[in-house]
């Protein structure tokens, strides 16, 4: 297997465990949202922006750092500087975590206020423990990846999505309920909200908890195998723990601004809505609208988990092929991550615009369906632009220019945020300013990152494979795909087991059609069938109904 497919089938691996991840975390969300409602997710979300900045700084952002500097000692033999680069990095997430740890329970009302839910205030405070064990469950995540192996890193998102789902829903109702009492104590309304999304987040730390415990389990088995490398090093080369310190620094700190910049736009979109609907005397839906928003970008994060999965698995391929200077290998890694996470992003794209509302009625029934449709439908393009966008950040980090994403993410966050405050307070445009400055954040960076990766490998992007055959592929797949769902509509009975149905038989016939298109518009090759996860199954397919 070529270094291209190889990379292919471990960022498969991961993305699979993304995608079940992000079911998970989709499914369970639907009973959660059941029981704190909208105003409730409205906290949960807005806790959550501020949680995942700080997650970033101290930890987000440690599994792509280590995992590039261990792919890079293990390239040139260096093993026992791939220990050395684990110990040090184990002292990083003691300190970095436990600062952002204090700061967001320390912070916890000023973060509220600022985002004109101070209700949100009891979620972000269960959030400060499950900050500082993300920490040192990256750098376990990251260790093992730059090994080269995603499979760890796969089982133990999946554990600790079900462990999440599981206490998240039982301390949501549990809390909820508590919160009632407060509510008739204090008379008040929105203490079981508060005490639901609080809830909520509870599942968070206890997902985090046991994806720690399953990798320092794995880590004490993996010993041996440490020391056994070790002892077969025969480099000579000795890094100290104070320059490795330095040099995880310096690998860190632009991935953390990139990441930071790249992310905090959720935080500032979630800050200006407040600010914008407080200004427009709208803040008594301020809450529920944001929850509203919440359950599209809980949905339109599952197809761009795929994208993050490559991401992750192509950095510290990347790091090795450009360690050992092959220009050709770097070129293939590149071609395909982008080709790959298009195959994905763009049919998905189309999918969620044709498919919204059955999608949305069937997973969020509420008296707020039809704004969760439109701004599904209007939103749906995010998916393509956030995965592209996600891939080539990775492509740029992956080759050692480590500030471009920074930049290219500031000038798009400025930009988005100049847009967002025009569609607020000079068109009034509400949820939908946030909807459509985030599309135009991600489509700039895809620019911008694009321009770069050219200008670094002097890479010129080819087209027609990548993005103009998918995207006719989609379409024709959009077509049957709402064909099928309409005619469903009109034969089945009403209820929701039937909009089940229905969904289920639109994707099916989406997924087959789509597949079709692809062979029959030559997007994908017998050859590049093979390099695919499940490859030669889908060619013994393809072959039994005479596609190729």
């Amino acid at each position: 297997m070529d270094g291209a497919a190889s990379f292919v089938i471990q960022g498969s691996i991961l993305a699979a465990a993304g995608i079940v991840v992000r079911l998970i975390g989709l499914f369970y969300r639907i009973p959660l949202i059941g029981i704190i409602g909208d105003e409730g997710n409205g906290y949960y979300t807005s806790a959550f922006s501020i949680y995942s900045i700080l997650l970033i700084v101290s930890s987000y952002s440690l599994p792509t750092a280590v995992s590039k500097m261990v792919s890079t000692r293990i390239a040139k033999g260096q093993y026992c500087n791939s220990v050395r680069i684990l110990k040090a990095s184990m002292v990083y997430a003691a300190v970095v975590g436990g600062i952002a740890a204090f700061a967001i329970w320390f912070g916890a009302d000023l973060f509220a206020g600022a985002m004109q839910m101070p209700y949100s205030s009891y979620a972000l405070r269960t959030l400060a423990p499950t900050i500082w064990i993300m920490a040192f469950l990256g750098v376990l995540r990251g260790y093992f990846q730059g090994t080269g192996t995603m499979v760890p890193t796969a089982i133990s998102q999946i554990l600790e999505q079900v462990a999440n789902a599981v206490v998240s829903i039982a301390a949501a109702w549990y809390l909820f309920r508590e919160g009632m009492k407060v509510n008739l104590v204090r008379g008040g309304t929105e203490y079981s909200y508060a005490f639901g999304a609080a809830g909520g987040t509870i599942g968070t730390g206890a997902g985090a908890l046991i994806a720690f415990l399953f990798c320092a389990f794995l880590m004490l088995t993996y010993r041996k195998t440490m020391r056994r490398q070790c002892r077969k090093d025969g480099t000579g080369a000795t890094e100290g723990y104070g320059e490795l310190a330095g040099i995880l620094t310096m690998t860190i700190l632009p991935i953390v601004l990139s990441s930071t910049v790249y992310n905090i736009s959720s935080v500032l979109d979630n800050f200006f809505f407040g600010q914008g609907m407080a200004h427009l005397g709208q803040s008594d839906v301020i809450a529920s609208q944001w929850g509203i928003f919440g359950k599209y970008h809980t949905l339109f994060m599952i197809p761009v988990a795929i994208a993050n999965a490559l991401s992750s698995s192509l950095i510290p391929s990347l790091s090795r092929a450009v360690a050992s200077k092959d220009r050709g290998q770097v070129l293939d890694k590149v071609s395909t991550a982008i080709r790959f996470s298009m195959l994905i992003a763009i049919p998905a794209t189309v999918g969620l615009t044709v498919l919204s509302a059955p999608i949305n009625n069937l997973l969020f029934p509420s008296k707020s369906g039809d704004l969760l449709v439109q701004i599904t439908m209007a939103g749906a393009s995010a998916v393509a632009f956030y995965s592209l966008s996600t891939v080539t950040n990775a492509i740029l980090q992956g080759i050692n220019h480590m500030n471009t994403p920074l930049k290219n993410a500031a000038v798009s966050l400025v930009l988005h945020v100049v847009i967002l405050v025009v569609m607020l307070y000079g068109l009034k445009w509400g949820i939908y300013a946030v909807i459509f400055s985030n599309i135009l954040f991600a489509l700039t960076m895809c620019i911008l990152n694009g321009i770069s990766i050219g200008k670094y490998l002097d890479y010129r992007q080819e087209y027609r494979k990548t993005f103009i055959l998918p995207f006719f592929s989609a379409v024709v797949m959009g077509i049957a795909a709402y064909l099928v769902s309409l005619g469903c509509s009109k034969i089945l009975p009403d209820g929701r087991l039937w909009l089940g149905v229905q969904v289920f038989a639109a994707v099916m016939a989406a997924i087959a059609v789509y597949g079709v298109a692809l062979i029959k518009l030559q997007a994908v090759d017998e050859v590049e069938l093979y390099d695919m996860p499940a490859g030669r199954r889908l060619v013994r397919i393809a072959r039994k109904f005479r596609l190729l």
